[in-house]
């Protein structure tokens, strides 16, 4: 039951980029067609759990035990910047259409400060369940990771599908691009808090 409320509470409660407004870069700069928000989700998906487990394993098995937790935010950095690279690599030898359409976003999810920032909330958010406040452990931490991740990538695909409608319709000519985009948003994270009552 604790995992189903953290995936819930992570997807639809607390959206990474609609309750939080973290990774609000990419949201906007890569939603203008589903095709490429839906890579650039599975992209944040695997980068931001493989580095959640990284980074977790990292804080409590050197940081913590050497008391250098002040390096938590470099350390961080350079591991999700290594997985960046990596995940770059793979693509462009597996996809180059989807390395191609993702264009710069890709390198910027090195400064996507949605995936820093789930790998700070894993080693110092508590949850609570039963009445009882507890760090996360380890699964608990991938299982708030990826649904922090799907829950990213849903906002986009949702923000992305609605951009592609927004470009059929007639727009009035000062709120076309970036305006509209932002009204949508604001509309969007008002329809996600309805969610906030759940859990």
């Amino acid at each position: 039951m604790e995992y189903i409320l953290i995936i819930i509470s992570a997807v639809f409660v607390n959206n990474i980029v609609l309750n939080q407004f973290l990774g609000v870069c990419p949201f906007l700069g890569v939603s203008n067609k589903i095709s490429t928000a839906v890579g650039m989700s599975a992209a944040v998906v695997f980068v931001m759990t493989l580095s959640t487990l990284i980074t977790y394993l990292v804080q409590y098995y050197i940081l913590n035990p050497l008391n250098i937790g002040f390096m938590q935010t470099v350390t961080f950095i350079l591991v999700i910047a290594a997985l960046v690279q990596m995940v770059e690599i793979i693509l462009k030898k597996i996809s180059p259409a989807l390395y191609q359409a993702l264009g710069i976003f890709l390198p910027l999810i090195t400064t996507n400060c949605a995936v820093l920032g789930v790998a700070i909330l894993v080693v110092t958010k508590e949850f609570t369940y039963g009445g009882t406040a507890a760090m996360l452990n380890l699964p608990q931490a991938l299982v708030y990771t990826a649904s922090m991740a799907v829950g990213f990538g849903l906002a986009l695909i949702i923000f992305a599908g609605m951009r592609e409608q927004m470009d059929l319709v007639g727009v009035p000519k000062p709120f076309r691009g970036v305006p509209i985009a932002l009204i949508t948003a604001g509309i969007l994270a008002l329809a996600f808090m309805g969610f906030s009552g759940i859990v």
